[in-house]
């Protein structure tokens, strides 16, 4: 089976999510492979064209392993892993879907199997434009209304607690000292602003008890003597983790966290292939792995970096904060991981973008998500993505 035409799809400045760049590769028997990745979508759009076209066309679409390292030589030889890293994991991932449609099988049994039929899923409490814009991650909103989780943590924490609970979800993640660092460069954190950010925790706490898990996101904007502090008066609600109060830029003051805190540390989907995480498990830095598998390498690294986790002892959750096939690789990888312990969902994206953009999105039952069922990934875009309003098409053939 040959790769005939690799096409990426840029929803558009005025979309849900501009940052977005979906990709599709065909084959000369018909089937077509999905992927994406996020953030700078024409820079990494130009690597797929420009590079990794002229390498891929022709080529046997299941050679993944192959096509991968032919790939990564193509970046790592000159130094760069930003864009280029999004872009093969863009194509991983659409590769991997073509396997799994000519297996006839999900992507989590051509990898071997399924460790289990479901994985725990928190929300993140951000609302349905929160990745539209760079800044709308760190403590601002572009939207409002419905399903603004984000706007409700800053506000009501106990009333979307329990909220969150009568929806059948069970954890949740905020960011409610990110401003601070904003406002103040993060080197250090003032009393009133640490007792400000525990007050979220606090109501949780108060409203729903350990009914609610609560996962701390930090987005690295910390120093490591503010993190320590942030953890330790953190300590006392028991959160699942801490994650990110530090930049994952040096594996040892991760490591000096872990050993200041009593709470379990998490780094970091900002990392890329199993290289970057093995410095930083072999000196104990993190204990859980992040993994984005449209950011880290695709399914073939991010499987990688769990099985090397797993004989570390560590576990891995899955990162989606971006678009529904990084949610679905996810899924499958997170459904085949025997150390998997979480899948990222946003209760926003699920009710509002992503519907739109494909046709099938997973179910969630009792604070799980459970295992897909389709072959390859799961769910395929909508028949008319491409064709929307201020969509640009650019595609690469034989």
């Amino acid at each position: 089976m040959k790769l005939t035409r690799i096409e990426t799809i840029h929803l558009g400045p005025d979309s849900a999510m501009p940052a977005l760049l979906l990709v599709r590769l065909h084959t000369d028997e018909g089937l077509i492979g999905e992927g994406e990745t996020y953030y700078t979508p024409e820079a990494t759009r130009a690597f797929i064209h420009e590079l990794a076209a002229p390498l891929l066309l022709g080529q046997d679409a299941l050679a993944i392993e192959r096509h991968w390292r032919t790939l990564y030589e193509m970046c790592a030889r000159f130094g760069a892993k930003g864009n280029e890293m999004r872009a093969i994991s863009a194509l991983d991932v659409a590769l991997w879907d073509i396997l799994g449609q000519a297996a006839g099988l999900p992507i989590y049994q051509v990898l071997g199997g399924a460790s289990r039929d479901r994985i725990k899923t928190y929300n993140t409490c951000a609302g349905p434009l929160y990745g539209r814009t760079l800044r709308a991650g760190y403590g601002i909103t572009d939207a409002a209304g419905v399903l603004d989780d984000l706007r409700a943590f800053q506000t009501g924490a106990d009333e979307l607690a329990r909220e969150l609970l009568s929806d059948g979800i069970t954890a949740m993640k905020i960011w409610p000292f990110d401003g601070f660092a904003q406002q103040k460069g993060g080197l250090a954190i003032e009393y009133r602003d640490l007792e400000a950010g525990l007050e979220p925790v606090r109501k949780i706490r108060d409203a729903v008890g350990r009914d609610m898990d609560i996962m701390i996101e930090g987005h690295g904007f910390w120093s490591l003597p503010a993190a320590v502090q942030i953890a330790r008066a953190l300590e006392e609600f028991q959160p699942a983790w801490v994650e990110d109060l530090i930049r994952a830029d040096d594996p040892t003051a991760l490591a000096a966290l872990c050993r200041e805190t009593s709470i379990p540390v998490l780094a970091s989907e900002y990392l890329m292939t199993r290289w970057e995480y093995r410095q930083v498990l072999d000196l104990r830095g993190a204990d859980i792995l992040m993994i984005d598998p449209v950011w880290c390498g695709g399914i073939t690294e991010a499987r990688k970096i769990a099985s090397m986790a797993d004989t570390y002892a560590v576990p891995v959750t899955m990162h989606d904060c971006t678009g529904p096939h990084s949610l679905y690789a996810g899924l499958n990888l997170a459904i085949n991981a025997p150390n998997a312990l979480y899948q990222e969902t946003v209760r926003a994206y699920l009710r509002t973008f992503y519907t739109d953009l494909v046709t099938d999105l997973p179910e969630i039952v009792d604070g799980h998500i459970l295992a897909p069922t389709a072959p390859g990934l799961g769910t395929r875009l909508q028949p008319d993505v491409d064709s929307r309003p201020g969509t640009t098409v650019v595609a690469s053939a034989l």
